[in-house]
């Protein structure tokens, strides 16, 4: 089994619960899903799913950021939505973040997130 190396951040929220924000094994890097919270006040950020899927997006980026990567070595990720109805808006969001070769991805539709927010996003990185 490859030695796991945990990646921190004071850019991002602290993890709230016994889970790392990021964890290297081998060459891949997993980020823990990011939820819309605010790193300076650890709330939920104001407004809706279009401002909470940047917010989202920003804090998985500073845990690959402290990990020494960006979203160019995003390989996967999951994208976990409140309402399917918001898909196209959430998409739009996440489309302005990566430039092709998009990553492999999944999105699901789930009943309830922490701190009932309305986006999640988890991603796997890999090591140039």
């Amino acid at each position: 089994m490859a030695e796991k190396k945990i990646v921190v951040s004071d850019k991002a929220p602290k993890a709230i619960g016994p889970y790392s924000l990021g964890v290297w094994a081998g060459d891949l890097l997993f980020v823990s899903g990011q939820t819309p919270t605010d790193p300076a006040t650890g709330g939920v950020v104001d407004g809706g799913v279009v401002e909470q899927a940047h917010q989202s997006l920003k804090n998985v980026q500073a845990v690959l950021e402290a990990a020494g990567l960006g979203l160019e070595h995003v390989v996967k990720s999951t994208l976990f939505i409140k309402d399917m109805n918001e898909f196209a808006r959430i998409n739009e969001v996440y489309a302005s973040y990566f430039i092709p070769p998009y990553p492999a991805r999944s999105c699901v539709e789930v009943a309830r997130l922490p701190k009932d927010v309305l986006v999640e996003l988890e991603v796997v990185a890999k090591k140039p």
